[in-house]
This record gives C-alpha cells, structure tokens and sequence, in this order.
C-alpha cells in the first residue's frame, strides 16, 4: 500500500467511528428497537444479493416462455438469455443437453456425454482434427445407434468425441440437414418435422 491508500483507508476508518459513535448516543434510549430494524434491512439486502446471484437459476425454472414448444408441425426453442439455442436429444435412449452450432459441421460429444450414453472412450482413435475457438483439439469417431428429437429419431449417426473439454456437446449440421426446415424467426429456433 502506498502512502495516498494508507491516508484514504485512516480516514475512511475515522469517518466511519464518528458515525457510529453518533449512531449509538442518538439511539441510546431505543437501542433495542434500532438494532431490530438494523437487522431486518440486513437480512433484506442479503436476500436482495442471493436473488441477484440466482436470478438466471430462478429465471430458467420460473418463466415458462424458456421451454421448448413442440407441435404437429415442429418444435419452436427460444432463445437462451445467452443468446445460444440448446436442445436435449436422447442419444443410445438417454438424454444429452446440446448446443445448437450451426457453424459445426459434425455432431461432437464431450468426453462425459460419450461415457454417459455407453461409448467406451478408452478404445477410441483419437485421429480426427477440429479447430475450436480454443485452438486444435483431437477428435474420434463413433457411430451413435439412435439419436433423436421428439419422434424424430435417427439411426446409425456418425459423430465425433471431442478429446478436450467441453462443457456440452454440439449439435451441428449432420443432425440438422435432415431435419426438412430449419429457421431462425423473432428469436426462436424452429424445427420443421
């Protein structure tokens, strides 16, 4: 700390003993009362942060217009406070959290994505190259028995495990060019079946 920082934080503490020490011979009589209303505005600015900090938490359970809407002409999937698109498709009939990538050409697992739907990644030939923002990663390819979207289902997938982390897979255009229509429209991803 330097000189200037040292004479702030000796004020600043001055400052704030004279206040207090104002603060307590005001109250004397009604200190009781006093320290109760200092702790319900404690307890409410505490509450004020905690909402603040799982707001986006709060958001996804609470709002109902976050969900994906399907219909007999496709499904509409809103877009996300971050501005991505994310689906859940079953994958070997268990549910896998993706992001729509349309810059992707392949569909890419996570390394636990690949686990959780049963693809031993111990046994896999990590020879493919993909270029991420994070620079080169090594890629392997497996085969994906069925893969689907609400009575859309695909058989026999090629995809790609991604070696290097992810934080979820990626849906990219292998998946979505056999889908008929596939649109972006006042900020909802629609899938035409």
């Amino acid at each position: 700390m330097d000189g200037d920082n040292i004479a702030r934080l000796a004020y600043l503490s001055l400052l704030g003993a004279v206040l207090l020490f104002w603060f307590f011979t005001q109250n004397r009589q009604g200190m009781n009362k006093t320290l109760q209303q200092i702790a319900a505005w404690a307890f409410i600015f505490i509450g004020v942060i905690a909402a603040y900090g799982l707001w986006e938490d709060i958001r996804g359970s609470v709002d109902p217009g976050l969900r994906m809407s399907v219909s007999d002409s496709g499904i509409s999937v809103p877009r996300a406070p971050d501005g991505h698109y994310y689906l859940q498709l079953m994958v070997n009939d268990k549910p896998v959290d993706f992001l729509v990538d349309t810059g992707a050409s392949q569909v890419v697992l996570s390394h636990r994505d690949a686990e959780r739907v049963g693809i031993d990644t111990s046994a896999l030939n990590y020879f493919g190259r993909a270029m991420t923002a994070n620079g080169e990663v090594r890629t392997a390819p497996v085969e994906i028995e069925t893969i689907g979207l609400d009575g859309f289902t695909e058989s026999n997938l090629t995809a790609w495990v991604n070696e290097g982390e992810m934080d979820r897979s990626l849906l990219g255009m292998e998946y979505l060019q056999r889908l008929p229509s596939v649109q972006i429209t006042n900020g909802a991803l629609i899938l035409q079946r």
